[in-house]
C-alpha cells in the first residue's frame, strides 16, 4: 500500500537548483593491506574485503558523516594522465579516514586500478596522487537489500543489525522494527557505522522501515517479513525491497562535462 512506501519528505529539484554530478579534488593515499579496511569504523568486518572487488576506502568525516555514509560509492581517477585512465575506479566507503592531507585512504587494489595496464607497481611507488572524484550510485546487480544479524546480539534482549547491498545513491538515517502484522513500531540506534541496534526487541518475526535519504530527498522504506521468529546470530537475511535512488547535490562547482 501506498502509505507504506510513503515519502517522508520529497522536494522537488530542479537540475538548476541541485547538482549530482560534483567533482571535487583531493590527494589519496593507500593501505597496503585490505585487512586495514575491512575492520574499519562502519563495522563490515572481514566481509568487505568481498565488496566491490576488494576496492574500498576510509573517507573523511564530512563524507563518513557519522556513519550514514558507510557504504557509499565514489568513482576517482588521478590525474597524472602518463600513468593513469580516464576511467579510473569505484570505490567503496567502509572506513573513517582521519588524514587530514587526504580525503580518502583506498586500498591497494583500488590505487593500482587508477593506473593504466602495466603501470599499477609505477602507481604504489608514488604512495600519494592528485585525484578528482564524485560519488556515484552503488550498483548491486539487482540484489536486494540484506540485514545482518550481529554477533552481539542477545536473544530476546537485544538486537545489533547491520546493512548491506544498500544502491542508488543513498543513505540510511533511520530504522524502526516492529513485529509482523503489528503497528507498533520501536526506534533502533545507530550503534556504529552500518550497525543499528535496540533494547527493545519485539517478539515473532520482525519488519523494518528505514528513512532513506538522496541529496534533499527522503522517504520511507518498507520491510514488510525480513527476520523469522527463530532468526539466528550471524545470519544474513533478504529485506525483499531495492533502493535505487539517486542523489541530488547541492553544490557550487559541478561537473561541466569534463569527466567523459
Amino acid at each position: 500500500m501506498a502509505f507504506f512506501l510513503c515519502f517522508l519528505f520529497f522536494a522537488t529539484i530542479s537540475s538548476a537548483a541541485a547538482c549530482d554530478r560534483c567533482v571535487h579534488q583531493t590527494k589519496v593515499a593507500y593501505f597496503s593491506s585490505a585487512s586495514a579496511l575491512s575492520s574499519g569504523a562502519c563495522g563490515y568486518g572481514t566481509s568487505a574485503i568481498s565488496f566491490n572487488g576488494g576496492h574500498l576506502a576510509a573517507a573523511i568525516p564530512s563524507l563518513y558523516k557519522d556513519g550514514a555514509g558507510c557504504g557509499a560509492c565514489f568513482q576517482m581517477r588521478c590525474k597524472n594522465k602518463t600513468l593513469c585512465s580516464r576511467e579510473g575506479t569505484i570505490v567503496m566507503a567502509t572506513d573513517l579516514n582521519k588524514n587530514n592531507q587526504t580525503d580518502f585512504v583506498v586500498s591497494s587494489r583500488a590505487f593500482m586500478a587508477m593506473a593504466n595496464k602495466g603501470m599499477s607497481k609505477d602507481i604504489l611507488k608514488l604512495g600519494i596522487v592528485d585525484v578528482e572524484y564524485k560519488r556515484v550510485p552503488c550498483d548491486y546487480k539487482n540484489k536486494n537489500l540484506a540485514v545482518r544479524v550481529e554477533e552481539s546480539s542477545q536473544k530476546p534482549h537485544y538486537l545489533a543489525i547491520k546493512f548491506l547491498y544498500q544502491g542508488g545513491q543513498t543513505e540510511i538515517v533511520g530504522v524502526d522494527v516492529a513485529q509482523v502484522g503489528s503497528s507498533n513500531w520501536n526506534f533502533m540506534s545507530r550503534n556504529h557505522g552500518a550497525v543499528w541496534d535496540t533494547s527493545r526487541v519485539p517478539a515473532g518475526a520482525l519488519q523494518f522501515r528505514l528513512v532513506v535519504t538522496a541529496g534533499y530527498d527522503g522517504k520511507w522504506y518498507w520491510a514488510k517479513n525480513v527476520l523469522p521468529t527463530d532468526w539466528k546470530v550471524g545470519l544474513t537475511y533478504d529485506s525483499g525491497v531495492q533502493i535505487t535512488d539517486i542523489a541530488q547535490e547541492g553544490c557550487s562547482s559541478c561537473d561541466d562535462g569534463s569527466w567523459k
